[in-house]
């Protein structure tokens, strides 16, 4: 992490995980252990359900409140779907887009990564866009095309100023829930060529400033050494940021 330059931010990705009353119960319990702690961000992005729950326990607190999903359109007929605006007015500051299982299982592209993405900027929220590559990728050696390609095809038509509002999360896809990890030098690697692939588009100040996180199973026993590293400026965590104490681990590595 380089935090002269930009933000560290550690986010939990609740995904598909915790009832309103769970909510209640796991943020009594991180609130307090996080408290005071300025060397970073804290962020948990939670199911649409518990967002007033997790806005109504974090007021007044350092932890933060993300989205896990947005629509690009502002209303209509789009039956389970929820806008940017809705998110926006029920208090959430950040929202996960792109995440690979929007991609597996939801038919999201990088299209529509995008269009979420310009959506979430003109509402006022902080973009986490997720980008990797899958296993056979990373094993026929093209890693750097994939995020290469998912980086400049999401920030279609951004302009410098709000692609500095973007956070990226390099999720390489066979690291998530797997329990397999990327070597530190591998992430830092990955997320070196993000940064690049930002200088290219918009100058190296854009992307100095830009915060990229790692997001394939950090936890307490391997975030010290991925969040040492220049390019890594974070986590997007998931297992991990179901429990209070190792999520707690993971921001007192990035102190």
């Amino acid at each position: 992490m380089n935090k002269n330059v930009r933000k560290a931010v550690i986010a939990g990705n609740w995904k598909m995980n915790m009832t309103p009353s769970e909510t209640k119960k796991l943020l009594s319990e991180l609130i307090p252990m996080v408290e005071g702690k300025t060397g970073c961000d804290v962020v948990v992005c939670v199911p649409f359900v518990d967002i007033d729950t997790a806005v109504a326990m974090t007021k007044g607190t350092n932890v933060k409140v993300g989205a896990q999903n947005v629509h690009f359109e502002k209303n209509g007929a789009f039956t389970g779907e929820i806008s940017a605006d809705m998110l926006k007015e029920c208090g959430a500051e950040y929202v996960v887009i792109g995440h690979s299982e929007r991609r597996q299982y939801f038919g999201e592209t990088d299209v529509t990564v995008n269009l979420r993405l310009k959506a979430a900027l003109a509402a006022g929220l902080t973009p986490i866009l997720c980008v990797g590559e899958l296993l056979d990728e990373r094993d026929r050696d093209v890693t750097a095309e994939v995020v290469a390609m998912q980086t400049k095809i999401a920030l279609l038509d951004v302009s410098a100023e709000d692609a500095k509002k973007v956070i990226v999360a390099y999720e390489p896809v066979w690291a998530i829930g797997t329990g397999r990890t990327a070597t530190a030098e591998q992430a830092d690697e990955v997320c070196g060529i993000i940064r690049s692939v930002l200088a290219a588009k918009y100058g190296a100040d854009v992307a100095e400033a830009v915060t990229i996180q790692y997001g394939g199973s950090m936890k307490p026993g391997n975030a010290a050494e991925l969040l040492s590293k220049y390019h890594v400026d974070g986590g997007l965590i998931g297992g991990a940021s179901l429990k209070a104490s190792d999520f707690t681990a993971i921001v007192d590595a990035a102190q």
